[in-house]
């Protein structure tokens, strides 16, 4: 332990895990600590025990769930955008020979008291029942401009800036409606609320466009992958990447207690006696609780069941977003729902998840609009968690802290604070022009 690291990381949650990762590619001593004695810290995967044991008190499940170990239930769930930048992530790391992934089945939104598939394409929006006849056609046309749409070729751009053209002016330009605008702003383009309506209509444009190409990466119905076994895979990827690069990894070490000199810097951390020194300190919120603030908390619902989400096409796994104004509500909510088909559950059990912004202090009561839509249910557990952000100026201590994970149920903006974290520290941009096909061999 007496010997001096580039950075030690704290808490072996999947951002730490890949920011470890990426560290150590890069040539980094890192030493990579944990409190806990399993990988993950928040975002690790429960057997049904360890599952009882967390929400229930005791280690008995009822024995008509079946085997204890062929449950992954993940704590922080959530599936991969097949284009995605957590998957470039993977390719750049090379961390896709440890992982197996599959195509999610459905990508579904909740509108005027339904739930319908998301439609990507311009064929898929003439199909769709979410729309009139003449609404279907303007969305037609909006969903050739954004195929077409090249930042880079002002031919594409119809003469308009998107840097500047505001997403509700584009709309207007096409004459959408706002139900149209809802389900593409929040289940294509993945918006958290509604602030992206006034916001340049470039990101937008650019998350649809992600959206479509990720879809038709698999030919699957959704844009979405999801590594068999569960999330619980990937921070011991990352974690077994760190250490071919000669990363040291010590679990179960109590009271990590970071220290400091008296200008307030980084010195070091100290377990049972012994301290590493070190230039820099990652990690997540729960090692420096006195550098962050709470900005919110997050009420969830985890379901086993015995049949997929009703009205979903029996699918084995799929998201369904529920925007915000169609619950009367400040932020959306999210059902995530696996299945066997992903190694997850024992055959004919399905793990579902519901998830939001909590508004309001009885989660049970909150998320009742996402409960209602699952069907009977086998057991139902409810969970509340503070979300977290740093207050600190890295630049001042060398503390590089995550955010908490948020209520969505895709890695967006889990990976922006990632590469984010990654610039802090290192002062380069992670280039993640990679090749995409890469991936695909492992994910068939």
């Amino acid at each position: 332990m007496d010997e001096e690291y580039d950075v030690i990381v704290l808490g072996t949650g999947l951002k730490e895990c890949i920011l470890s990762g990426l560290l150590s590619v890069d040539g980094l001593k890192v030493l990579h600590m944990d409190r806990n004695d399993y990988y993950g810290g928040e975002s690790t995967s429960l057997n049904l025990i360890q599952l009882w044991k967390r929400f229930r008190g005791n280690d008995q499940p009822p024995a008509h769930l079946g085997s204890s170990r062929d449950y992954n239930v993940d704590m922080i769930p959530k599936f991969m955008m097949a284009n995605g930048t957590l998957v470039r992530v993977l390719i750049h790391t090379d961390v896709t020979k440890y992982l197996y992934f599959k195509a999610v089945d459905g990508s579904f939104v909740y509108n005027k008291g339904k739930v319908h598939k998301v439609p990507a394409t311009d064929m898929e929006a003439l199909k769709s029942p979410l729309m009139g006849i003449f609404e279907k056609r303007r969305a037609r046309k909006f969903f050739i401009y954004v195929q077409d749409y090249n930042e880079n070729d002002p031919k594409t751009h119809e003469g308009m800036d998107l840097t500047r053209v505001t997403t509700k002016e584009l709309i207007a330009k096409y004459g959408l409606d706002d139900n149209t605008m809802d389900f593409i702003g929040h289940a294509l383009a993945l918006h958290r609320d509604d602030r992206f309506l006034n916001e340049p209509a470039l990101d937008t444009v650019k998350r649809m466009k992600l959206y479509a190409e990720s879809l038709a990466r698999f030919q699957g119905g959704s844009p979405y992958i999801y590594p068999l076994y569960g999330l619980g895979e990937l921070p011991q990827a990352f974690a077994r990447l760190s250490a071919v690069y000669g990363g040291t990894y010590m679990l179960n070490k109590p009271e990590c207690q970071v220290e400091f000199d008296d200008e307030g810097k980084v010195v070091g951390v100290t377990s049972e006696g012994e301290t590493a020194k070190c230039k820099k300190v990652v990690c997540d919120p729960s090692y420096l609780p006195n550098k962050v603030r709470k900005v919110g908390r997050v009420a969830r619902a985890i379901a086993i069941m015995s049949h997929p989400i009703p009205n979903t096409n029996d699918s084995q796994s799929v998201q369904v977003i529920l925007p915000q104004k169609q619950l009367g509500r400040k932020s959306d909510m999210y059902l995530f729902c696996c299945s066997y088909s992903h190694n997850v559950a024992p055959k004919g059990k399905f793990i579902a998840f519901v998830s939001t912004e909590a508004e309001t202090d009885n989660p049970e009561t909150e998320l009742r609009p996402g409960i209602d839509l699952l069907g009977p249910v086998d057991e139902i557990f409810f969970d509340v968690y503070d979300r977290n952000e740093p207050v600190n100026e890295p630049a001042l201590d060398n503390c590089f802290i995550s955010t908490s994970y948020d209520a969505t149920t895709h890695f967006e903006s889990t990976v922006m604070d990632v590469l984010n974290m990654y610039t802090l520290i290192t002062g380069k941009v992670l280039d993640l022009s990679v090749d995409l096909s890469a991936a695909s061999a492992a994910e068939e």
